[in-house]
């Protein structure tokens, strides 16, 4: 039922807008409310995820990417500094600002997780954002790039070093709501894709906030200076069991192009019979569902372990993500092929799927990053046999 509730809504509302955000580059705000409103995203009724299993935002995230992946990101943009801060923040921090970026059919409230920085991207133990205690408050100073929502956000979940000779040890995670003096916006990006999804840079400038402010510490934590902070570490491992649902974004894309490529298929006529007939066609079209259909069982395996709090014992929300992302470039491309010149132009959307599919190989750790981790996680395993 979940399922076929996102996909009437990727159908309805979405598909038939998608070619318009991605011109016009703008945020989808009447979508966002329509979406809360059936519980997509932080949603205030809770929706559709405040009773179901942990396969269920994997689910609608890729029904909602079969519609439009930037639209789909936009819809659940939020989500990144959501986990950071359940996962981390006190009782009382997470009923005050979970509820700040949760969003209904009438209002539209966003979350943004300021991570990247112009020298910090794959290296977050470079950060250079500082965080420098002053009496009862943090004084933050730096800026963020490539933030998904960044400047627009209610809330900005934002990592800081406090000693930098600590790498990893010193960061810290803050909350700074919209409006805090300091907190401006810096660079909006033009994209090669995913359009509907708004990104920008987030300059800090002598930004003060108070110390309670600091996710998983207390005003007390820290007043010696260089303390780092316990929310950093739990909000950076989120990151491991999102990762799944960055997966079905990827799955999303890949399996849209597939369809769009097997009805093209059957109908494109030529040497006197479909496409479709011909082999080198067939074994295209083969190749792409048997990998649709891989990712899926990857991307779901690791959401059920991800919910079960089954560990990664072999890296599986990377291999997900990882696995997905290359399936959905390379099924977006050859869908490109074939449709042949017709897949190359705009009145199809193949070539923007295309477009839609290159970022889920570099955001949330590229995948170079997550062989990495791969790789480490196997090293790590005991002898087999």
């Amino acid at each position: 039922m979940i399922q076929q509730v996102a996909h009437d809504f990727a159908k309805k509302e979405i598909r038939p807008t998608a070619s318009y955000y991605d011109e016009h580059e703008e945020v989808p705000y009447d979508l966002i409310k329509k979406g809360a409103g059936i519980g997509f995203g932080i949603s205030k009724s809770g929706g559709l995820l405040a009773t179901t299993s942990a396969l269920v935002p994997s689910i609608i995230a890729e029904e909602l990417s079969w519609g439009c992946a930037g639209i789909a990101l936009a819809i659940n943009s939020s989500g990144l500094a959501a986990a950071a801060i359940a996962a981390t923040g006190s009782p009382e921090q997470r009923d005050r600002w979970l509820a700040e970026i949760a969003s209904d059919e009438n209002e539209v409230h966003l979350g943004a997780m300021c991570l990247t920085e112009p020298d910090a991207g794959s290296d977050v133990s470079n950060i250079q954002t500082t965080a420098t205690r002053d009496g009862d408050d943090y004084v933050l100073n730096g800026e963020k790039q490539f933030i998904t929502n960044g400047g627009i956000a209610d809330v900005h979940v934002v990592f800081a070093t406090e000693d930098r000779s600590k790498g990893w040890g010193g960061l810290s995670c803050f909350v700074v709501p919209k409006g805090t003096p300091g907190l401006q916006s810096g660079t909006v990006w033009k994209k090669m894709g995913i359009r509907a999804s708004h990104t920008a840079n987030v300059v800090l400038n002598d930004c003060r906030v108070p110390a309670s402010y600091k996710l998983g510490g207390s005003p007390a934590e820290g007043s010696g200076g260089g303390s780092g902070g316990p929310g950093a570490l739990g909000a950076l491992m989120t990151l491991e069991r999102t990762r799944p649902v960055v997966g079905a974004y990827a799955l999303g894309i890949g399996r849209a192009a597939y369809e769009y490529a097997l009805d093209y298929a059957k109908e494109r006529v030529q040497f006197g019979r479909p496409i479709v007939k011909n082999q080198g066609i067939s074994f295209m079209l083969a190749d792409m569902a048997m990998a649709v259909d891989s990712a899926r069982l990857m991307v779901w395996r690791a959401a059920w372990m991800g919910g079960a709090n089954v560990p990664y014992l072999s890296a599986e929300g990377s291999m997900a993500k990882c696995f997905a992302s290359d399936m959905a470039m390379k099924v977006t491309v050859d869908a490109v092929q074939v449709l042949g010149g017709q897949g190359y132009m705009r009145d199809h959307p193949v070539e923007k799927w295309v477009r839609d599919a290159k970022i889920f190989q570099i955001f949330e750790g590229t995948n170079q990053i997550q062989r990495m981790v791969i790789g480490r996680a196997l090293e790590s395993q005991p002898k087999k046999g």
